[in-house]
């Protein structure tokens, strides 16, 4: 039965799903081959660009993301296809100056895109409300995004307080962004209820399998009243991945959230999925469920980074050691969410503290930007320690980070002119800002 409280599911097969566990190589031809079956479907969104997919496919793939994302279009007609994108940082690591994330925003619903996840990696809102307010001038649908996390300065309050700024931005709908699998039933169940009470607006859980939680804690905020989860068909579902559709779909089946999703149908589109898995099989990742993660809080795709770093290093038997420090420093830093680029951030650093046997003896670039203020507005204090080995009085930057940056477009159209690429869209201009080696390449016809 389908009853008023009816869930919608988000299907990550064509972003997160591939992102967390084939390394986001899915090929254009894959996509296209299954976009109308997918359209048939009855899901609630598409999730199917953002993320890594825009450098993923310029890297690696040799293909425009632009091109992919229309071409999607075309034989999508009937499900939004909705996009994450990491608010001033865009689809990359850095703050970008506000024309540069206007032009972006607006490019992305031109060719297609109806639903706008905006995400920043320490929740400050400041930096979410430009791409917010351009994606709903576009038409498309904004939704503002709460990152969870655990730690002495995340609490039911903390994230209520968020959802409400995004409110007052214009979001239309509130998602709760899980990105390393922590939520627990019960926290998905309180902070959904709250959200619901107070904020007012529908909401959306997203999360990931890797502590093994995530499949209960979308059945408790069903109960909550939830609106709508994020699952993958179950060929690139589990691990460091989303529940699976159909697991979902049968879970709800028969009570009062009932999807109204056809599980026939959908193992017929997961048996294609199957199939192309097998030509992925140099960049899929092993299918793992550990719940350590809820210990060190250390995302899926970030343990593996870690253990990469090290492997270079020829230091892997360091790994235990590394996985104790990252709690250390993102205390000592204020307790950001590892999410990207803050996993990163965190992550080297900790690599860089045990390597070296000094804590803090090497300090990234990135460390000494984001304590002096220029990735927005730390959670938590930081270690007064590390802050005056970095900034004296009065260096931190207290506005919102993208204040202090010049219009980008016409200095990036500009280069591409002088280095010979005349005919340039915007499109590629935007590209270039972004990823600016990759981009020369697939100008250059190496795609």
């Amino acid at each position: 039965m389908s009853g008023k409280n009816k869930i919608g599911i988000t299907e990550t097969i064509l972003r997160d799903a591939h992102q967390s566990l084939m390394a986001t190589r899915m090929r254009r031809n894959h996509m296209l081959e299954v976009a109308e079956q997918i359209d048939s479907v009855g899901y609630h969104s598409l999730e199917a660009w953002g993320g890594a997919t825009f450098d993923a496919s310029l890297r690696y793939l040799k293909e425009s993301p632009w091109e992919t994302l229309r071409k999607l279009r075309e034989r999508i007609t009937k499900t939004p296809l909705q996009m994450l994108l990491r608010s001033q940082n865009l689809l990359a690591y850095r703050n970008y100056p506000d024309d540069v994330v206007e032009a972006f925003v607006r490019h992305s619903v031109e060719n297609g895109i109806k639903i706008v996840r905006v995400f920043d990696a320490l929740n400050d809102v400041r930096n979410m409300e430009l791409s917010i307010k351009t994606a709903k001038q576009a038409g498309a649908h904004a939704q503002g995004t709460i990152v969870y996390t655990i730690s002495p300065v995340h609490n039911l309050d903390y994230y209520v307080r968020v959802g409400k700024a995004l409110k007052e931005m214009g979001a239309d709908s509130i998602c709760i962004k899980d990105m390393a699998g922590l939520i627990t039933p019960t926290a998905a169940y309180n902070l959904t209820k709250r959200l619901k009470a107070e904020v007012g607006l529908p909401v959306q859980l997203h999360s990931h399998y890797t502590s093994g939680l995530a499949g209960m804690a979308y059945f408790k905020a069903a109960e909550a009243g939830v609106d709508v989860i994020d699952t993958a068909l179950s060929a690139l579902a589990f691990g460091s991945s989303q529940p699976a559709t159909e697991t979902m779909v049968a879970a709800l089946k028969e009570t009062e959230y009932d999807t109204g999703l056809d599980l026939g149908q959908l193992k017929a589109l997961n048996q294609y999925f199957k199939e192309i898995k097998k030509e992925y099989g140099e960049v899929v990742a092993p299918l793992r469920m550990d719940p350590e993660v809820l210990s060190y809080q250390i995302p899926g795709g970030m343990l593996s980074n870690l253990r990469s770093q090290l492997m270079e290093q020829g230091m892997v038997d360091k790994i235990e050691e590394v996985f104790a420090e990252v709690p250390r420093v993102r205390q000592e830093l204020g307790y950001p969410p590892l999410v990207t680029p803050m996993s990163q951030i965190v992550g080297t650093q900790s690599v860089f503290n045990v390597v070296t046997g000094q804590r803090y003896g090497i300090l990234s670039k990135e460390v000494k930007d984001y304590v002096k203020g220029l990735y927005g507005q730390p959670p938590g204090e930081i270690s007064e320690e590390i802050k005056s080995r970095i900034v004296n009085d009065g260096e931190v930057v207290t506005c919102r980070p993208a204040d202090l940056l010049k219009p980008g477009l016409p200095t990036a159209t500009d280069e591409l002119k002088k280095l010979g690429y005349s005919h340039v869209s915007e499109e590629e201009v935007l590209a270039y800002i972004m990823f600016p080696e990759q981009t020369k390449a697939y100008l250059n016809g190496n795609a």
